[in-house]
């Protein structure tokens, strides 16, 4: 019988975990490198910002650093992006755009001052087209002088067609940056019913997106698109992303939803940050974008394709054996598909724990390996039990009033008679009242045994 030996690693990363959780975070906080882990006990400490926040919020920005400059491959023709589309959830005043601010600053700064660098060089090329092509000869400039382009990470409200104008100068890959992330998917139908949500679904998986530009004859093609999204969103407007095709054509299952169990309003306190943790996060940070991104000769990214070692693939193969027994058991199609958009992410998570681990002097970046796996998986969990508890809000969200007063009705735990019972009650039909059970299993209820039900938040 072949003997298991126990990574001291994994130990550790369990034990760090576990304190975490008795200070009220869930997030696994131990799938950082030491350094990182430092960055979000700081920033947590010092502005009272909620862990779940910080760590997510900086998983993203790794993610945004990467780009396209790494893929994933799991087995031959199928590879993977760091693509996230990330949502912060919470009420008003609890400090979900502050640690995304702190963890974007850096891509915030670079920008600006590559906006200020394009500025002059775009000042520059206007001068020399108003040469003719005899005085820029002269003067020792090109014939045809080349339009200047301005590097970027970040974007924030702009439309499919000036995103992809933006894109197919930045091919690395960029971030959509959505302080009010409702803006965003409200803003989906505003000018095509309904490509602009279709642009998204594809972008999500990196499949090649078209641009056809009213004002030029040329389209804009981008062979392999990056574009992360993160942003807020309230509590109590969960229920618009539930409208439209989006509960049904498997937008919502692609959002990683984060949302810590907050009791209390922060408070302030006067502990200042050290000066050296931002700089920290700016060094970290400055590694990925300094990042080696090759071109071919057609001018399209060339990534550099990361791998599994055969010990980490034997335990990825068998975390998603396991993971497709729990949706082979599921009765709920919702539930389904996010469990299957999540058997995207953990690879996704991967790439960027491993990189991650890399830029941190940790490891190195031949292999995808097995601790890297392990706490991928972590992670996956963190973020399948959240979007569980984001199902179960949109649920009572979007469910009518006789539907409400019958949940509200039914006892923790209860039988089909009872429920059949109270919902005659309340003008429901039998058959109508088993249909809303069987839709409802994981997300309101939970089927103990036959004819046996429990809520899930009760």
């Amino acid at each position: 019988m072949e003997k298991k030996t126990i990574d001291p690693k994994l130990m550790l990363d369990k034990a760090i975990d576990m304190s975490m959780k008795l200070a009220g975070t869930e997030f696994p906080v131990s799938i950082f490198p030491n350094r990182i882990q430092r960055i979000i006990r700081e920033v947590h400490e010092c502005h009272s910002y909620p862990t779940d926040y910080i760590a997510a919020s900086i998983l993203t920005a790794i993610a945004v650093g990467i780009g396209n400059t790494h893929l994933v491959q799991i087995k031959q023709g199928w590879q993977e992006s760091p693509i996230l589309y990330m949502a912060l959830i919470g009420r008003p005043g609890a400090n979900k755009s502050h640690p995304l601010s702190f963890a974007m600053k850096p891509f915030l700064d670079f920008d600006y001052q590559q906006n200020q660098e394009y500025e002059n060089a775009y000042a520059e090329y206007e001068r020399q087209m108003c040469m003719s092509r005899k005085e820029r000869t002269e003067n020792g400039y090109e014939q045809f002088p080349m339009e200047p382009v301005r590097r970027r990470f970040l974007v924030s409200d702009v439309t499919p067609e000036g995103l992809s104008l933006i894109h197919a100068q930045n091919k690395r890959g960029l971030c959509l940056w959505a302080d009010e992330l409702s803006a965003w998917f409200k803003n989906f139908n505003r000018y095509n019913n309904g490509s602009e949500e279709q642009f998204w679904l594809s972008v999500f998986s990196a499949k090649t997106t078209i641009s056809d530009r009213k004002s030029a004859k040329s389209s804009i093609f981008i062979k392999r698109p990056y574009i992360s999204v993160i942003g807020t969103i309230q509590k109590k407007i969960l229920g618009e992303l539930a409208k439209g095709e989006r509960s049904s054509n498997g937008f919502i299952d692609r959002i990683l939803f984060v949302m810590p169990n907050l009791q209390q309003k922060a408070r302030w306190n006067d502990k200042e940050l050290p000066a050296n943790i931002e700089q920290e996060w700016y060094a970290i940070i400055d590694k990925f974008i300094c990042l080696e991104c090759n071109y071919n000769d057609k001018g399209e990214v060339e990534p550099y394709i990361l791998h599994f070692d055969e010990e980490a693939k034997k335990r990825l193969y068998e975390w998603q054996h396991r993971f497709s027994e729990l949706c082979d058991r599921e009765g709920n199609d919702t539930i389904v598909s996010i469990y299957c958009k999540l058997e995207i992410y953990i690879i996704r998570f991967c790439l960027i724990i491993q990189l991650a681990r890399w830029t941190c002097g940790e490891c190195d970046k031949t292999h995808i390996d097995l601790l890297t796996v392990e706490r991928a998986i972590r992670l996956t969990e963190y973020f399948k039990e959240s979007a569980l508890s984001v199902q179960h809000i949109i649920s009572e969200v979007v469910l009518n009033s006789q539907q409400q007063t019958i949940v509200g009705q039914l006892p923790c735990t209860f039988t089909t008679a009872q429920a059949t019972h109270i919902a005659e009650q309340n003008g429901m039909k039998e058959r109508t009242l088993q249909r809303f059970l069987n839709d409802n299993i994981g997300i309101l209820f939970r089927k103990e045994k036959h004819g046996e039900y429990s809520k899930i938040n009760p």
